[in-house]
């Protein structure tokens, strides 16, 4: 079992090339990723994000890509040749309007104008060296978030099965109160009945009809015998590794359950029970929706 909530950092560091990958996941119904990289790597984004859905099926994740490329670039100078024309013609202006002044200006002079040479590194894009390294970063970083997100998924399901042990203890105490309600509830009429009526004489089969058909709109067994069954499932879904959909889809079966259980109650301590029952339904819930 896997949570969704996790961090893991993957570094590359060779032949002059500084890569780190870091990657944030959070709870989320899908599977969501933000990556934020340098531009040369904008055309490897799909890439990233395959090899993510590889080993994620839920959950936001941010990815967050850094790099120094200290391998030794070539570089080229280049000439602005408007701007040395620029020099050279007002150089040519000034010296018609001071003729006495000492003509010293020269190719090489021109050279040394500001900005006339310029030096140019060959910009590198995201060649085969700097793809291995992002390839390599990015899989150890997702190694080490499923990582931390086994280590706490292992925590929410150990938590998640304490609670349906509780689920479980309170449908037995549901199992063992039902059948005194109609019980209950009969004795209780017939008390009333005899009170309204004194001493006249009790329409027995009256009473039963009535018994019968309380019995039959507070009857909760085929509830309790659906909740056995999702508690069971339930602990078999947990042994599988990606669990979150369906235990989604299960607790929601849970709450029906629980739901019809309390609106067919008409008892103190069936209600009591159903109420409790819900709540710890409601904690599985939220643990579940942690789990990817």
């Amino acid at each position: 079992m896997l949570s969704m909530t996790g961090y893991g950092k993957g570094e590359y560091d060779f032949g002059g090339i500084s890569l780190t990958c870091e990657m944030r996941s959070v709870n989320n119904r899908y599977l969501d990723v933000v990556i934020k990289c340098p531009r040369i790597f904008t055309a490897y984004e799909e890439v990233i994000r395959a090899t993510i859905k590889e080993k994620m099926t839920r959950g936001h994740v941010d990815v967050f890509i850094s790099y120094k490329d200290k391998r030794e670039k070539g570089t080229s100078l280049t000439a602005d040749l408007p701007l040395a024309t620029a020099y050279v013609m007002a150089a040519q202006k000034l010296k018609e309007t001071f003729p006495y002044l000492t003509d010293d200006v020269t190719l090489t002079s021109v050279l040394r104008y500001p900005e006339v040479l310029k030096q140019e590194e060959e910009q590198m894009g995201a060649d085969e060296e700097m793809i291995t390294a992002l390839k390599s970063a990015l899989s150890l970083a997702l190694d080490n978030l499923n990582g931390m997100r086994k280590t706490e998924g292992e925590k929410l399901k150990e938590d998640m099965l304490s609670r349906v042990d509780e689920v479980e203890r309170l449908v037995d105490k549901l199992s063992q109160r039902a059948p005194m309600v109609a019980k209950n509830h009969r004795e209780k009429l017939a008390a009333k009945i005899a009170e309204y009526l004194g001493e006249a004489q009790v329409d027995e089969s009256r009473i039963l009809t009535e018994a019968a058909i309380f019995a039959d709109k507070s009857n909760v067994d085929e509830e309790l015998t659906r909740l056995y069954s999702h508690i069971a499932q339930f602990r078999d879904i947990c042994k599988e590794h990606i669990v979150g959909r369906k235990l989604d889809f299960l607790v929601q079966e849970f709450n029906r359950e629980a739901n019809t259980t309390c609106s067919k109650s008409n008892d103190v301590e069936v209600t009591r029970l159903g109420l409790a029952l819900k709540n710890e339904i409601e904690k599985i819930r939220e643990q579940v929706q942690n789990v990817e």
